[in-house]
């Protein structure tokens, strides 16, 4: 099977060893997506609504990369760093992924920065181009 690397220079990677997404065949698998901007600022601190938009940007530049958007997604993990967040999180998502949203797990975690408070990352599987 082949694999396309997805690396979008507006998605700094910090350099870490890691590609912001990978498809492979017809799925699209999209690391952990954090409140960056493209210059790897985190953005929104200590705002969780504007923290969950900008990773849900994040995770939209990264889908449409390997041919997907947010309908094609069939399951997400979302790292939370405080449950309190979560309805918050849930609005935002909900809108995000409309009528039919993904299977999703969510997490109460600790994150790698201070301010960092939430992180999604996703699965999407593509149409076979016909």
């Amino acid at each position: 099977m082949q694999k396309e690397r997805l690396n979008i220079d507006s998605i700094p990677t910090l350099g870490l060893a890691l590609s912001v997404g990978v498809k492979a065949g017809r799925l699209v698998f999209c690391s952990g997506m954090a409140p960056l901007d493209a210059e790897g600022n985190l953005v929104g601190v200590g705002d969780i609504a504007r923290q969950t938009e900008q990773t849900l940007d994040n995770l939209e530049k990264v889908l449409a990369a390997g041919g997907a958007g947010f309908e094609d997604v069939v399951k997400t993990t979302v790292f939370v760093t405080d449950a309190r967040h979560f309805q918050t999180v849930n609005d935002i998502y909900a809108r995000r992924f409309g009528k039919a949203p993904p299977a999703r797990s969510t997490v109460q975690v600790g994150m790698m920065h201070p301010d960092l408070m939430i992180e999604i990352e996703a699965i999407a599987v593509v149409e076979d181009a016909a």
